[in-house]
């Protein structure tokens, strides 16, 4: 064997780098027994590895099972509506370009243009939606967490939020014991996304309909105000249409100052004939007085004229006289204007909030959900042989060092510095510990039990440390001629 080795190391020397050093047989005869020495070793105390086996085995399985299951739910949403005009098309012309490949999203990040798809990451990421998210399912008692910062840590884990650079689709995944709740969770952070990006908008067309709302309702208060004014206006001196009611009665006056003017001919032409007693005198003479009467009504007098400056006509009749009308025309002519004006503001600003709220509709990004969030059925952890395996792996590792460990401290002569110093700092700790634990208590009697059985501190080569005889032996000769 040796031989072998010898000619595999000849056979091997000038293939070898000339800067690397040049390995002797000795040192490789000494690695190979410092490896035999380990396995011996651990071969030697195979069953305590066994027994460390089962027991995290045992321990990792028990560890593995108690661990509640966790469900996770995913919700899928499409790409926000991109950004058009002349920087989008800028962009897609660099991004078509020969040799450019992904510098489109770069290029865009240069030019300011931002992609509405990490707005939405952003939003969804922010401590409003946590906080909703937390009200509305109570996640402070789900975490048992007592304040509101532990509980937005705790939501931030179980939540994972990501987007595609290549096709722009956003993923929302939460994960929770209940399924249900996640389902429920994932499909409310979509409902918050929505609200949240309706109210956050900053657009213009945002802007001139909060300004056209705040507006129209100043108008239509202004248009009530002179539609009310109006009506009592009317209605307390009957100008039901002062222009209409103007044009009736100065025909209704011709009317009668014709009548008048015939009926005094006639009477004239009677009284030349007749006396005053005649009856057909007579008739005429009431007619003739009847139609001044009319006349007197429909033109009015100065009293009347004077009434209308204060609290309103003197006169009887129902509908103002025509002396009146001039006065009252003013007042209605004035009143119907504003009113009129108002309805005008009022029609037009309609309009044009109506355009704004279609324009600010089409600005803010729309929500579209891809893949809604379901229930889901397949728990995401744990992996259970995954973490038996891993423990019982962890385990065995740490008994291995400890075995090492314990050998190299063995190792070590007992006249040694460092060893006594080691062992110094060792009883101060273990006194330290006897005088703080109680009397009496489990820490008290381990204390103590360490301090009353030493290990021994004897090398290898100077005592055994199997479990027989002869591989005591011979893993002390080993580890001698290793030395």
């Amino acid at each position: 064997m040796r031989r072998m080795e010898e000619q595999l190391e000849t056979r091997l020397a000038p293939e070898a780098d000339a800067a690397s050093p040049v390995v002797s047989p000795e040192q490789v005869r000494a690695s190979r027994e410092r490896s035999i020495l380990k396995v011996r070793l651990f071969w030697s105390n195979r069953r305590l590895l066994l027994r460390v086996f089962l027991y995290s085995l045992v321990a990792s399985s028990a560890i593995a099972f108690l661990i509640s299951n966790r469900y996770q739910a995913t919700t899928q949403l499409m790409p926000p509506d991109g950004q058009s005009g002349a920087s989008m098309s800028l962009l897609s012309a660099i991004a078509a370009r020969p040799g450019m490949g992904g510098l489109g999203g770069v290029a865009g990040d240069l030019l300011g243009v931002k992609n509405s798809g990490a707005l939405f990451v952003g939003i969804l990421g922010s401590r409003t939606v946590f906080d909703r998210l937390i009200e509305k399912f109570n996640l402070g008692r789900v975490y048992h967490t007592k304040k509101i910062e532990d509980t937005r840590d705790a939501l931030a884990a179980h939540t994972a939020i990501s987007e595609d650079r290549k096709s722009g689709i956003i993923s929302i995944s939460v994960t929770d014991k209940d399924p249900q709740r996640a389902a429920a969770m994932a499909q409310s952070y979509v409902e918050e996304l929505d609200r949240l990006v309706a109210q956050v908008s900053t657009s213009s067309a945002r802007r001139e309909r909060v300004f056209l709302e705040e507006r129209l309702y100043s108008v239509k208060q202004e248009l009530d105000s002179a539609a009310q004014k109006f009506s009592e206006f009317a209605s307390k001196n009957t100008a039901i249409d002062i222009p209409a009611q103007g044009k009736a009665m100065v025909e209704a006056a011709a009317r009668l100052q014709g009548e008048l003017i015939a009926a005094e001919s006639q009477l004239r032409g009677l009284q030349a004939i007749y006396t005053n007693e005649n009856v057909r005198v007579r008739s005429l003479q009431a007619r003739v007085t009847e139609l001044n009467s009319q006349l007197e009504k429909l033109g009015g007098d100065a009293a009347d004229t004077s009434a209308t400056h204060g609290k309103g006509s003197s006169s009887t009749s129902t509908y103002p006289s025509i002396r009146q009308l001039p006065l009252l025309g003013v007042r209605y002519a004035d009143l119907y204007r504003n009113t009129k004006i108002e309805e005008t503001v009022f029609e037009l600003l309609t309009q044009q909030y109506e355009l704004a709220k279609v324009q600010e509709a089409k600005e803010i990004p729309s929500v579209k959900v891809l893949d809604a969030a379901v229930v889901p059925t397949r728990k995401v952890f744990p992996h259970r042989l995954t973490l038996i395996s891993v423990l019982v792996f962890v385990c065995l590792s740490l008994a291995c060092l400890y075995l090492l460990a314990n050998q190299f401290w063995i190792g070590i002569e007992s006249s040694d510095p460092g060893k006594e110093f080691a062992l110094e700092v060792g009883t101060a700790i273990r006194m330290k510990f006897a005088q703080l634990a109680p009397e009496g208590s489990f820490l008290r009697r381990a204390v103590e039990r360490v301090g009353a059985t030493p290990r021994p501190t004897k090398p290898l080569d100077k005592g055994p440390v199997g479990e027989n005889g002869e591989e005591r032996a011979e893993l002390s000769r080993t580890a001698g001629n290793a030395r």
